[in-house]
Parts: C-alpha cells; sequence; structure tokens
C-alpha cells in the first residue's frame, strides 16, 4: 500500500510539472476561469449541483483529489468557502501559486483522499471531486466512509467522473474510428496502480459508508469526449470531421454514455 501511495505521489509531482499539465495554469486558462466560473463543470453535473446545494455562497466545500484546482478555483469564484486536497505536493504548490496571485482565499492541505487524515468531522456542506479521481484510489469503502465522516449532517458528495462502460474499450485514432475494439474485460479492475471500477463497484461503496444516493446522471458526448481529448485536440480534423464524433452512426463510442455523475446525502 505505501509503495503504491509513492507512485502515485511521485506520478503527480512529475505530471503536474510537465510541459503538458502546465497548459492547465496558463494565463489564458485561469482567465477563462475567471470570466466564467460555471465553464468549469458539465452543465449536466452544474445543473445537479445547483439544484442540490442552491446558492454556493458561504457553502463550505472541501474538493479532495484537487488536481488542476479548476474546479476549486470555480467554486472560490462562485462565493464558497473551500479547501483543496491532494495527494501531490507539486499539485498543491502550484495550485496555491496561482490562488495566491489572484488574492483567492482557499485552504490548501496535503492529503490523501482514501483517509482525509487532516479534515476534521461534520464540517462541510459539499465534497466534490472532479474528473480522473478514481483510477488512482485502490480502496474506494475507506474513500466513501471518510467522505462521509467530513460532511455535516444532510451535506453533498457528488461526483463527475469517466462513465465506467468506456473502460473496456481502445483508444485509437479519432479519424478511424468506425468501430468498437475491445482491450480487457469490464469487470478487469486491477490494471496494477491504475483501477477502473465498475458501477456497482462505486453504487456499492456509496451505500456501505452511509450516504444515500439521490440523483445519478449519465452524460453522452455532447458536451465533451475524454477518448477524444486524450488523443491530444482536434488534431487537424475540420467542423465536419469533428460532429461526426459525436455522432453514434460514425462513431460507436458515441453510442455509450461518456460521463457519470452521481449526488448522495449524509
Amino acid at each position: 500500500m505505501k509503495k503504491a501511495k509513492q507512485e502515485v505521489i511521485d506520478i503527480w509531482n512529475k505530471t503536474s510539472n510537465s510541459d503538458w499539465y502546465k497548459g492547465y495554469r496558463t494565463e489564458e486558462a485561469i482567465n477563462a476561469i475567471v470570466q466564467n466560473p460555471t465553464s468549469v463543470f458539465h452543465p449536466t453535473t452544474f445543473s445537479m449541483l445547483k439544484e442540490y446545494l442552491g446558492d454556493f455562497k458561504d457553502k463550505k466545500i472541501l474538493v479532495p483529489s484537487s488536481g488542476d484546482n479548476h474546479a476549486v478555483f470555480a467554486f472560490c469564484l462562485l462565493g464558497a468557502q473551500v479547501t483543496s486536497t491532494d495527494i501531490s505536493e507539486r499539485q498543491i504548490e502550484n495550485a496555491k501559486f496561482i490562488a495566491d496571485k489572484q488574492n483567492w482565499q482557499i485552504q490548501f492541505s496535503l492529503d490523501n483522499t482514501m483517509t482525509l487524515e487532516n479534515v476534521s468531522n461534520d464540517v462541510y456542506d459539499l465534497v466534490y471531486m472532479s474528473n480522473g479521481v478514481f483510477v488512482w484510489i485502490d480502496d474506494l469503502p475507506s474513500m466513501f466512509t471518510n467522505i462521509f465522516r467530513v460532511l455535516k449532517d444532510s451535506g453533498l458528495y457528488l461526483f463527475y467522473d469517466i462513465h465506467p462502460f468506456t473502460r473496456p474499450f481502445t483508444d485509437i485514432d479519432p479519424a478511424e474510428r468506425t468501430k468498437l475494439i475491445i482491450e480487457k474485460p469490464y469487470d478487469q479492475t486491477d490494471l496494477g496502480i491504475e483501477k477502473h471500477w465498475r458501477i456497482q463497484d462505486l453504487i456499492n461503496a456509496i451505500i456501505m459508508s452511509g450516504l444515500m444516493i439521490e440523483h445519478i446522471e449519465e452524460m453522452y458526448p455532447e458536451f465533451c469526449t475524454y477518448w477524444f481529448e486524450s488523443s491530444g485536440g482536434r488534431n487537424g480534423l475540420s467542423d465536419d470531421e469533428l460532429k461526426k464524433l459525436y455522432d453514434w452512426k460514425t462513431n460507436p463510442m458515441a453510442a455509450l454514455p461518456a460521463w457519470l455523475s452521481v449526488c448522495s446525502r449524509k
């Protein structure tokens, strides 16, 4: 466990300072969040946040595994009191540099999302997790139990992540995508350092923690597609070619939900 944890820390310390990841911290990227904080969220996920949380002003929000911290910055701009935690020192340092430069009042803490050792009980109105967290979590029950612990009574937990149904398929050049190609079985969750959890793994662990599921949304790639983004952007594709990526008749992956959001309450 300690070795795996250190591997994750090392991966993200290196990734955070990579030329690719610096793109999330450019002046242009940060200004875009300042101009439109809600653009950070999938529209359906943001609608869920508004419906179940209401006004963000003065709400206490925890964002564990905060990563690029775009959601953290957005919540702060929307008036919330935000705490950002991550297992990577570099991610926290880089995000804090931006927050200090912008004079944003955000609390930062180095912490493991599975334990949240530095987070007190019964504090937060909302715990929010953005895309790309679950793949680094090897103990879902512990994570959800600690999320339950840090929430106030009736507090909300809401996540937005890649839909597990997309996991079995290969990530190929979008210009050549005409059929689905299976890379691995859906139930092959353990890939070493990465974990590809199934729907039942996530939902059962949430239920076991004591959280009560209130709403689930499965979002199709009308907003964005993770397999296209991960291949490096448009890659010279025309508007017409890009449009075809969102049409299941020309891109079978578009027939599957790309994203999953679940809202639960303590």
